[in-house]
């Protein structure tokens, strides 16, 4: 009776892959890890970014559609109302406002959140988000 082929031992071949591809194998991890984090960042930031011009906006539109109001409470309470929106993220976003007669100016800065080391997010333009919205104040005619 013969022995069936899997069960006989192989003896190594020359040329045969015994052994090798360790160095390969944590390269090709490290590799991939990277990657994966890389687009983490970068779902991170479109989210990130996404949401903080939608608040600009929100807030900017809140202002210039106050029924002529242009006053310091006015986007004092859309600020209030930007950060609450923003939560714990609103401690790293600053807001800069321009009001006049007839346009609602919001510029708003925020750090980026970051899974990387923030050298390599800023060294591949994915730093801070800078967002600038201007609205036509709203008047009753």
């Amino acid at each position: 009776m013969s022995t069936p082929s899997w069960t006989r031992s192989s003896r190594a071949r020359p040329g045969g892959e015994e052994g090798t591809g360790v160095v390969a194998s944590l390269l090709g991890g490290a590799i991939f890890l990277v990657l994966v984090l890389f687009a983490v960042q970068i779902v991170f930031g479109l989210y990130s970014t996404s949401v903080v011009t939608s608040v600009t906006f929100d807030a900017a539109e809140a202002v210039a559609g106050g029924g002529g109001r242009l006053d310091p409470a006015s986007t004092g309470a859309a600020e209030a109302d930007a950060r609450s929106r923003l939560g714990a993220y609103a401690a790293d976003v600053a807001f800069t406002w321009d009001v006049d007669a007839d346009v609602v100016g919001l510029t708003v800065r925020a750090k980026r959140p970051s899974v990387l080391p923030r050298a390599l997010v800023d060294g591949v333009g994915l730093g801070d988000i800078e967002r600038t919205v201007r609205v036509r104040v709203e008047r009753a005619r």
